[in-house]
């Protein structure tokens, strides 16, 4: 068995993965539907262009086919910026302007009309041996380029931004998720340098040895890609929650500006009046609290509120809460008549809903886990 064989078993199977899942993700019940089909859509879009790795010839039979998969390409980038976007903000919908994306597509096969899809045989086969050498085909090689960065620089900053206002206006977020999808993101970006290497090494070398073994290696990073998206989802079944897009970081929302000595002080009574009413009244039980619903309490506007936290009180509002949330558990943890509790049913008490959120944040505050804190307390 060859190295094509192998890189026909493997383009094989993570077609037949990509699909499955693409399949699974259109039929599944869920409320994250948008997102779920845009998912599908990219899914679709990267088992389209993996064909590629069955073909050991060009296929002249289907050569109308063939020029249509190529641009699919135009759709991939785009298709999976849309995604990010519907997995970050919860309230993202697809909209007419959204349209505009499609637009190097339509482009592309406008070319494809004008000198394959349409033509005789002959005609279509004289059109592709030219098209290394015409100026427009390297410009669209160039324009796909260009998408391919823009999108996934775009998505990079769209989920940063997407972990900032989590952090600033909910608890418990599960930042793991958001940290998944950046993964995801570099994932597809390495699988695309890949290609980025194949293509270099045809233009130095031509389509010889060197450049067949590259093309092996996309095939197995395909796979290897597929597989790990697929792990992480099956491990992420609740793959996203979403923030409400119209929220913006605190620092973009009110920028910092230069305070005077009554400013200071009347902040100072704000941040004890805070303090406060968070030790009385403790309203980091609910695990549900988001920065919205603390202000409802407070009666303080959300923007003064967030800026009080963020800015003068230099925390994030998900560190803020869950700092009394830890000294709340480590009360109890420390109480002998409480040693009957189990660390899972102090954590749900003191407002945290993942094992795993808790320890991080326990230890971070504490340098320990909740489980030696305990047993050093007793």
């Amino acid at each position: 068995m060859d190295k094509y064989s192998f890189l026909e078993i493997a383009a094989l199977i993570g077609i037949f993965l990509v699909l499955f899942l693409a399949l699974f993700l259109l039929t599944v019940k869920t409320k994250y539907k948008l997102g779920n089909r845009l998912l599908a859509f990219f899914l679709f879009t990267n088992a389209v262009d993996a064909l590629k790795f069955l073909m050991r010839d060009f296929p002249v039979n289907f050569i109308n086919l063939e020029a249509f998969r190529w641009s699919i390409n135009y759709l991939v980038p785009a298709s999976f910026y849309l995604y990010v976007l519907s997995v970050c903000f919860s309230n993202f919908r697809l909209k007419p302007k959204h349209f505009w994306h499609t637009i190097p597509f339509i482009a592309f096969n406008l070319y494809m009309t004008y000198g394959i899809y349409f033509e005789d045989r002959a005609s279509k086969v004289s059109f592709i041996n030219a098209l290394s050498e015409s100026p427009i085909m390297q410009f669209f090689h160039i324009l796909f380029e260009v998408l391919f960065q823009v999108y996934f620089i775009a998505s990079f900053l769209v989920i940063r931004k997407s972990k900032t206002v989590y952090l600033e206006n909910y608890t418990n977020p599960d930042i793991s998720i958001l940290n998944a999808l950046y993964k995801i993101t570099i994932l597809y970006y390495v699988l695309h340098f890949i290609v980025l290497i194949r293509w270099l090494v045809t233009f130095i070398f031509g389509m010889g040895e060197i450049r067949a073994w590259i093309v092996t290696l996309d095939g197995f990073a395909f796979l290897f890609c597929t597989c790990w998206y697929l792990f992480v989802a099956l491990n992420k079944p609740e793959f996203f929650r979403g923030v409400n897009s119209d929220l913006k970081p605190i620092k973009e929302a009110i920028p910092k500006q230069k305070t005077n000595p009554l400013t200071v002080e009347e902040k100072n009574k704000e941040i004890q009046f805070l303090k406060d009413f968070m030790l009385e009244k403790e309203p980091y039980l609910d695990s549900s609290l988001t920065i919205q619903d603390l202000s409802e309490q407070v009666k303080i506007p959300v923007k003064d509120l967030s800026t009080l936290i963020n800015l003068y009180m230099d925390k994030h509002f998900f560190d803020f809460v869950n700092e009394y949330r830890i000294e709340k558990a480590m009360q109890i943890l420390k109480d002998p008549s409480q040693k009957e509790l189990t660390v899972l049913e102090i954590l749900y008490h003191v407002g945290f809903n993942s094992k795993s959120s808790f320890n991080t944040s326990f230890k971070k505050y504490t340098g320990k886990t909740p489980t030696d804190f305990r047993k050093q307390a007793l």
